[in-house]
């Protein structure tokens, strides 16, 4: 449960990013960072608590560019500190790259350990710097070619927007697993986890990134690039229950009217005799809603 934001060919990228972020805070209180391009550097800037506490006007201004990636975390597993602070930027032989990410691999303590052994050495506790050295390690000379050589060894959920010196990309996994969008926002385009996010920074929904996509953004404009060997779609139903915002399109549906629904399946499933429907906020409200419109008992927002 983490949000990640990227905004490519926009001024006052960190501006976008840092709004982005605030409206995808629900999914992470724990820690923020923005990271941007500009003139062949990557600026970073990581802190822990709110995204409204960490990022001011001076520290926004610190962070120049027209490409931004973005991440808040809320820490389903590992460590909260400042050391797994997203996103996570390197420089390494092929230049400088940082990558932002939301989900989990359940198999990066194998693929850590063997990195170890080899000497490898980690600065974080979190799954996603394995991508990172997997990245690294490749012998594909283009990112795209070496992301495509990469991500079939990872297994798990990842949605993930990575920035260099003057691309970014994002990738979802071939499960569809978390959500990831696509906006447009005049001549640059907006990767985030909801489409909350693109509401605020009035970007234009375009589309859901397709399981196992990978899109590229640059100079050229956006191409597109799939992941070999299809899977099932396998999208998590707890974004329906807690994680998204009731105002989001998520894996395409309206999160608040699945939210009624359930709460209308709810009073047709298991009817009772009560005198109201008490809603436990916020992400059951709507379903409160559905359960009083279906049973015809009393909605009373007490809680």
């Amino acid at each position: 449960m983490c949000g990640i934001i990227g905004i490519f060919n926009q001024p006052e990228a960190a501006t976008l990013a840092y709004l982005g972020l605030y409206a995808l805070q629900h999914r992470g209180q724990e820690t923020g960072g923005i990271v941007t391009s500009h003139e062949g550097q990557l600026h970073t800037f990581n802190g822990m608590g709110y995204v409204a506490d960490i990022f001011s006007g001076d520290v926004l201004s610190r962070l120049p560019g027209n490409n931004a990636i973005g991440h808040v975390r809320y820490s389903t597993s590992r460590d909260s500190n400042i050391r797994n602070c997203q996103p996570f930027t390197i420089n390494y032989s092929r230049g400088y790259l940082s990558v932002a990410h939301n989900g989990n691999i359940v198999n990066a303590a194998r693929l850590r350990a063997e990195f170890e052994a080899h000497g490898a050495i980690f600065q974080s506790t979190m799954d996603t710097e394995v991508i990172l050295h997997l990245l690294a390690a490749s012998k594909k000379d283009d990112l795209v070619d070496r992301l495509k050589d990469v991500l079939p060894q990872l297994k798990g959920a990842y949605c993930l927007v990575f920035l260099t010196e003057s691309r970014m990309i994002a990738v979802r996994d071939p499960h569809g697993f978390r959500p990831l969008v696509l906006g447009k926002k005049a001549d640059g385009y907006i990767i985030a986890s909801e489409t909350s996010a693109l509401d605020l920074i009035e970007a234009k929904y375009v589309r859901a990134l397709l399981p196992g996509e990978i899109v590229v953004f640059d100079q050229k404009g956006m191409s597109s690039y799939q992941l070999n060997g299809a899977k099932k779609k396998a999208h998590c139903i707890f974004e329906y229950v807690y994680f998204a915002r009731p105002d989001s399109i998520v894996f395409d549906r309206n999160v608040y009217e699945i939210r009624k629904g359930f709460g209308r399946m709810l009073a047709k499933e298991h009817p009772i005799e009560a005198d109201m429907v008490v809603p436990v906020p916020d992400s059951g409200v709507p379903a409160a809603i559905g359960y009083s419109e279906e049973s015809g008992l009393p909605f009373q927002d007490i809680l």
